[in-house]
């Protein structure tokens, strides 16, 4: 059973960049690869496998894009008074206010605010609503959070 990618409409469009731009970037490697043959011996030769190395990396990427687009399932937000996947949440602990979006773990990226529905701080999100407190256990101890907004 293939495993299913829930992103939103903004993740596909970044993985659909990301893929396009690993696809074209296919011909310099493969010149790469062309002129560290000519060098002769590939059995020393560092370009060769320097050049190999990044092709590997290369399609191993694009093989998961692929498999991510292939099998993914839109995350559809719409207006609603519960935080689910795909939510917009204004967060409030003291006198700071935190934005994160709730993202399934192929798009998380915490350094810009896009919050896996599996990490401990969206598992403690889900579910609640405008006024409610989340409790997220940290290294540093318990933090409450209240949710200021949904969007």
């Amino acid at each position: 059973m293939k495993k299913l990618f829930q992103i939103t409409e903004e993740g596909r469009a970044e993985l659909e960049a990301e893929l396009a731009e690993l696809k074209s970037r296919r011909g310099a490697i493969a010149e790469k690869i062309a002129e560290a043959r000519d060098y002769g011996d590939l059995s020393e030769n560092a370009e060769y496998d320097a050049a190999r190395e990044d092709q590997g990396l290369v399609e191993s990427r694009i093989a998961e894009i692929e498999d991510v687009l292939l099998n993914a399932e839109i995350i559809k937000a719409g207006k609603t008074s519960k935080v689910g996947l795909g939510s917009k949440v204004e967060l409030k602990s003291g006198a700071k206010t935190f934005n994160y979006h709730i993202v399934g773990p192929v798009e998380a990226d915490p350094l810009e605010g896009k919050i896996s529905n599996e990490s401990p701080i969206g598992v403690a999100l889900l579910n609640k609503s405008v006024g409610d407190t989340a409790t997220i256990t940290t290294p540093k101890g318990e933090i409450d959070y209240e949710i200021v907004k949904i969007g």
